[in-house]
């Protein structure tokens, strides 16, 4: 079994690592007592505050497309460079936060359709109506 790295247990931390190689880390985290130290100092660390560029911008996911914009990309109507930016951003580096939204919105357009939510806060409404 090869050992985890201080680069890896951020990695994990982040929520970046692939998920056989997030499993690996985990179980050697149940299994080695100074590896869970060591993540605690890690996680010590970035609770005094790296400020550092990289740091700020990864825990702030400043290249992360909005909920919205995530939205646009399922319907296509993002201008060409942004609809392949997001792609890029879902494909290539498999952002696991946005992949998590866009499946998200991906379950909600399979509600029932339009029509039948019309109807349905009709009748309801409807039926609201006649009481009064």
């Amino acid at each position: 079994m090869t050992s985890v790295t201080v680069d890896q247990l951020r990695a994990y931390l982040d929520d970046s690592l692939s998920d056989a190689d997030a499993a690996r880390v985990e179980q050697q985290l149940r299994a080695s007592e100074p590896l869970r130290a060591r993540l605690k100092e890690i996680l010590a660390q970035r609770e005094r505050g790296d400020h550092s560029v990289g740091s700020v911008w990864r825990t702030e996911r400043l290249t992360c497309p909005t909920r919205e914009q995530l939205g646009s990309y399922l319907l296509e109507v993002l201008e060409p460079g942004h609809q392949e930016y997001v792609e890029f951003h879902l494909k290539t580096a498999e952002c696991p936060v946005c992949l998590a939204n866009l499946h998200d919105l991906q379950e909600s357009q399979k509600g029932p359709p339009a029509s039948s939510r019309r109807k349905k806060y009709f009748e309801t409404s409807a039926g609201l109506l006649r009481k009064r």
